[in-house]
C-alpha cells in the first residue's frame, strides 16, 4: 500500500455509489417500528433472491474468496461447495417449513417452537455472537479498502471505516439500507465482473463468459511457471477439506441474517424461489472470484513478481490487484473497490440490524425492561447498533485471520448452535426446550474450545478446528439434544399438533 496516496477516481466512484444508495434509501424510507431491521415491502420472487444474494455477497466473497484462492488454490473450493451447498440444504430441508411457522426472527421462530423463553433468550444471545464475529471480518474488508483509498494505515482505517458505516446507516435509514439490497446486488454483479471481462479479453481469453475462460491461465501456471494451481489436497487433508465444506454448508442452514429472509414472504412457494434465484446470483459471483486469484498468479509469474504467500493483506486485496497488475484503466479498479465497499456495507447494516433487533425484542424487554414500549424498543434497538458497531471496531484492530477465515468462524458457530435447532426443531417433534438449551451450550463450548485451548490440547484444533468444527460439531450437538429431550418432558401436544398441521401436512399454496 502507497501510504499518503489519495486514489482520487476510485474515491470519487465509491462517493458517487453511496450517493445513489443513500437517495434511494431516503425515498424508501419510512418510520415504522414493526420494521427495524426486517422492513420492506414485497418486492418479488427476483427480489427476495437479490435481497438474500445482496445479504451473502459480503468482503467475505467479494475480497476474501479471491485471495484465498490466491494463497491456497484448490483448498478455496471448500468455500465455494460449502458456501452454495448450504443454500441447496436450505432449499431442500428448512426454507419452506420455516415460512410455515410465520415467525420473524431466530429467536421468535426457537422461543415458539420450544416453547421457552430461556431458550429464546439464548437464540437472541447466539445470534448476536455471530454477527459480531461476522462483522470483525467485514469490518477488515472495510478497512483494507478505506486504507487503500485514503493512503493510510490499517487501524486509522478501521476507525474511519466504521464512522462511514454508521453514517451510512443512520443517513440512509434503516429501512432504506433495507430496501437497498436489491439496488446494491445489481450494482455489485456489474463491478466485479465488468473488470473480469476486461482481463480475460486483454488476455485473449474467452471473455463474454470469464468464468469459463480462465482455465487457460491455470494451464500456462501449470506448463510454464509450475505452480499447480488445481492439485487437490495439495496444502491439507481431506479431512480438513470436507470438515470445512460441512461446515460452511451447517452454518449457511443457520445463519440467522440468512434466515430472516424467509420470515417476511407472502408464500411458502416465495421462499423457495427467492433460495432458488439467490443461489443463481450467488453462483455469478463465486463462479468468478477464483479467476481473480488465478489471473493475480499469473501476472505476478510474467512480471517475475515473488507470490505474496503468508501475507494476509495482500491476498485479501488481491482482487484489486489483479485489475492492477492486468494494466486495467483506474475506473475498472475504481468499479472494483466500489463494489468491495458495497459488499461490505450492506452485509454489515444487515448483521449489526439483526444483532440489535435481537437485543432489542428478545432480550431487552424481557430482562432489562419488561415494560418497554415499542419507542421503547426502537432506541433500544439503536443504542445497541452502536454499541455493536463499537465492539466490532476493537475486535477488528486485531484480527486473527484474512477475512474469508474470520468469517468461517462466524459461520462454525452458526453451524454447531442454531442450524440442529431449527433442523431438529423441524423434522423432530419429540426435542423439547431442555435439549435445545443443552445442545446450543454444547454447540458454543465447541465453537470457542480451539480458540481458548487449542494451544495446550492440539488434538481438539485437530478434532474441532477453528474454522470448521461444525463437521464434528454438529451431529455431537443433535446427539445430546435428542438425548437430554429423549430424558425429560416432551413437548407440550399443541406445538406437536402444529407440527402435523401446519409445517409438515399442510397443503402449499401459491
Amino acid at each position: 500500500m502507497d501510504f499518503g496516496i489519495i486514489q482520487l477516481a476510485p474515491l470519487a466512484m465509491v462517493i458517487s455509489m453511496f450517493a445513489l444508495f443513500i437517495l434511494s434509501g431516503l425515498r424508501n424510507s419510512k418510520r415504522q417500528t414493526l420494521e427495524y431491521g426486517f422492513g420492506g415491502s414485497y418486492t418479488g420472487r427476483v427480489g427476495i433472491g437479490a435481497g438474500i444474494a445482496s445479504n451473502w455477497m459480503s468482503a467475505a466473497s467479494f475480497l476474501g474468496l479471491a485471495g484465498i484462492f490466491y494463497l491456497k488454490g484448490y483448498f478455496a473450493m471448500a468455500y465455494v461447495v460449502g458456501w452454495t451447498g448450504g443454500y441447496v440444504l436450505l432449499l431442500v430441508l428448512m426454507a419452506t417449513q420455516i415460512r410455515r411457522f410465520g415467525k420473524y426472527t431466530t429467536p421468535d421462530f426457537v422461543g415458539f417452537r420450544y416453547e421457552s423463553e430461556k431458550a429464546r433468550t439464548l437464540a437472541a444471545l447466539i445470534s448476536i455472537i455471530i454477527a459480531v464475529v461476522y462483522c470483525v471480518a467485514q469490518f477488515r474488508g472495510i478497512a483494507l479498502l478505506v486504507g487503500w483509498l485514503f493512503g493510510i494505515a490499517y487501524i486509522p482505517a478501521v476507525v474511519i471505516g466504521t464512522s462511514l458505516l454508521v453514517s451510512f446507516v443512520v443517513v440512509s435509514g434503516t429501512l432504506g439500507t433495507a430496501r437497498n439490497q436489491k439496488l446494491q446486488y445489481f450494482v455489485l454483479i456489474i463491478t466485479f465482473i465488468l473488470p473480469l471481462m476486461l482481463l480475460t479479453r486483454k488476455l485473449g481469453y474467452f471473455w463474454i463468459l470469464p468464468q469459463f475462460g480462465y482455465g487457460a491461465a491455470i494451464s500456462e501456471l501449470q506448463q510454464q511457471f509450475g505452480f499447480n494451481w488445481s492439485e487437490p489436497f495439495a496444502s491439507t487433508t481431506l479431512f480438513e477439506w470436507f470438515a470445512l465444506c460441512f461446515t460452511l454448508m451447517f452454518g449457511t442452514a443457520g445463519l440467522p441474517h440468512v434466515l430472516s429472509r424467509f420470515y417476511m414472504v407472502p408464500g411458502i412457494r416465495d421462499a423457495r424461489w427467492g433460495v432458488v434465484w439467490g443461489l443463481f446470483f450467488i453462483a455469478l459471483i463465486y463462479w468468478s472470484a477464483p479467476a481473480y486469484g488465478v489471473l493475480a498468479r499469473l501476472f505476478e509469474a510474467r512480471n517475475g513478481i515473488a507470490s505474496n504467500v503468508g501475507t494476509a493483506d495482500a491476498a485479501d486485496m488481491i482482487v484489486l490487484s489483479a485489475a492492477s497488475l492486468g494494466g486495467l484503466p483506474i475506473w475498472a479498479v475504481g468499479l472494483l473497490a466500489a463494489g468491495g465497499m458495497s459488499a461490505a456495507f450492506s452485509t454489515t447494516a444487515g448483521l449489526l440490524m439483526t444483532g440489535s433487533a435481537s437485543f432489542s425484542y428478545d432480550i431487552y424487554p424481557r430482562l432489562i425492561r419488561p415494560n418497554a414500549s415499542e419507542s421503547d424498543k426502537i432506541y433500544a434497538a439503536k443504542g445497541f447498533f452502536l454499541v455493536l458497531a463499537a465492539i466490532v471496531m476493537l475486535l477488528a484492530l486485531r484480527p486473527w485471520g484474512m477475512i474469508a477465515e474470520i468469517a468461517a468462524f462466524a459461520f462454525a458457530i452458526a453451524g454447531n448452535t442454531i442450524f440442529p435447532a431449527f433442523l431438529l426443531g423441524i423434522w423432530w417433534p419429540r426435542a423439547n426446550a431442555t435439549g435445545v438449551i443443552c445442545g446450543m451450550l454444547t454447540g458454543l463450548v465447541i465453537s470457542f474450545l480451539p480458540l481458548f485451548t487449542g494451544n495446550l490440547f492440539p488434538f481438539i484444533l485437530q478434532i474441532f478446528p477453528l474454522t470448521s468444527s461444525a463437521f464434528v460439531g454438529a451431529p455431537l450437538v443433535m446427539t445430546v439434544m435428542i438425548a437430554v429431550s429423549l430424558a425429560t418432558a416432551p413437548p407440550s401436544s399443541t406445538i406437536g399438533l402444529f407440527l402435523r398441521k401446519n409445517v409438515h401436512d399442510c397443503t402449499e399454496s401459491s
